[in-house]
């Protein structure tokens, strides 16, 4: 491997870009988005919903602008470092890698799990692990190669949420999506917020490819706008056909009163039989949903590990390009050994919420140094510039202030949990010599 020669291959265009926004957050129509019916109900998980939708599409198109303007593979915490300085670049990175490195665990949890309905001799954990040996070995071998496989996953993975809704709506009931709509009153639409985020969590790491993309002042804002305006359709497309069958207890809880990760196999239930060869064939494609996002945010966190360990935040070897791939292979195997430790964890919940303060953090950051920049710099080259200026960064930057205090309100310990991992990271990095950031 060598810092200097090799550089990051321009390959990517906008359909593939579109493969991997989607695909690094398909994961969350699959999984994980029920856990908040559970806080909220059906009327308080619709309304965090809707407010995490507005400000996935304000934040999404000003994020848009910051990428095509400054087309970096560190993503947001190139966009900070320009706008607020080098500590806040800092911050930043930590939170985009705390997102984009505990969001795949909890996915790999997922994916051991539906694995294991099929092999139940193999662990649930040891599923997980071969995954990630697996797509950490495909992500070094070429970014090209990774997104294809992104983009065909995806299209299958979407297909399948279409095939979904198709089979479940003509059993929607209206008096089942409406019952028990608010059991723990409007508190459970602020304790509903993490999950709501979830839908659309990780969208953002199709900035971290710009570096890999061709001609990417115009393929980015191909590639992020359709991927935004995707998700969109599929969330509350997925939302209203599985509550609708048969009320969100059912797709919460399973026979013996746990809290299920699977809620359509649960909701398809009530349509299909078990044995029946359209049931197996939905949860059997519904398995890519999740490869899907596993695969794609184990690439943008790799991007995102090798640029601070380009410009000298984080270790240098993180900032090595791999001579024959031309891929951050260090980045990509030092992320698996810590996505693997953190598999011990367990707690799909936990690990989300984790993956969302790193998010939140993120997104308000992010939209600070948007509105910073276009203040600083209004010479700077932006062959985007992103409608409804001041409007949009505004709105996302409240709600996500909103959602980060909602979330530190509902989970303290784990809100301390996550400040003191960046003020222990914040503090290594200003005592250790910074003799590596000139570069």
């Amino acid at each position: 491997m060598s810092n200097s020669t090799p550089t990051l291959k321009r390959t990517l265009n906008a359909r593939l870009l579109w493969g991997l926004g989607v695909g690094y957050v398909i994961s969350g129509m699959y999984f994980g988005w029920n856990l908040g019916l559970e806080q909220g109900g059906t009327l308080g998980l619709a309304i965090a919903t809707a407010f995490i939708i507005l400000m996935y599409l304000c934040f999404t198109f000003s994020y848009t602008e910051l990428a095509c303007a400054i087309p970096k593979a560190g993503g947001a915490f190139d966009y900070a470092g320009r706008a607020l300085g080098k500590d806040w670049g800092f911050i930043t990175g930590m939170a985009q890698l705390i997102e984009f490195v505990f969001a795949p665990p909890a996915i790999a949890f997922a994916i051991g799990a539906y694995f294991n309905l099929f092999f139940p001799q193999f662990s649930i954990f040891s599923i997980a692990v071969f995954v990630y040996l697996l797509f950490t070995a495909l992500n070094i071998y070429g970014v090209k190669a990774a997104a294809r496989f992104e983009l065909i996953i995806t299209i299958l993975a979407v297909g399948e949420l279409l095939l979904f809704a198709g089979v479940t709506l003509p059993s929607f009931s209206p008096e089942k999506f409406q019952m028990n709509a608010l059991p723990n009153g409007w508190e459970g639409i602020l304790a509903a917020i993490p999950f709501a985020i979830w839908f659309f969590l990780g969208i953002e790491g199709v900035a971290n490819v710009a570096e890999e993309t061709v001609n990417p002042q115009k393929t980015i804002l191909k590639g992020f706008g359709s991927a935004i305006l995707t998700l969109v359709l599929l969330c509350i497309l997925t939302f209203t056909s599985a509550v609708g069958v048969a009320g969100w207890e059912a797709i919460v809880y399973t026979a013996d009163g746990q809290t299920s990760d699977s809620p359509l196999p649960l909701a398809l239930a009530y349509v299909v039989a078990d044995n029946n060869v359209l049931y197996h064939m939905l949860i059997t494609v519904g398995l890519l949903g999740l490869v899907a996002s596993f695969h794609g945010l184990i690439l943008a966190a790799g991007r995102a590990s090798f640029e601070m360990g380009r410009v000298g935040l984080a270790p240098s070897f993180l900032g090595l390009i791999h001579r024959r791939f031309q891929t951050p292979a260090w980045a990509l195997v030092v992320n698996m050994f810590i996505g693997i430790a953190t598999l011990y964890l367990g707690d799909t919940q936990e690990i989300i919420k984790l993956s969302v303060f790193g998010a939140l953090t993120l997104y308000i950051i992010s939209m600070i140094s948007f509105i910073r920049l276009r203040r600083r710099e209004p010479a700077l080259e932006r062959p985007f510039r992103a409608p409804f200026y001041p409007f949009a960064p505004i709105a996302a930057l409240a709600i996500a202030l909103i959602s980060l205090i909602a979330m530190t309100v509902y989970n303290f310990k784990l809100a301390v949990i996550y400040g003191s991992v960046l003020a222990g990271a914040y503090i290594i990095y200003r005592i250790i010599p910074q003799s590596t950031s000139k570069t």
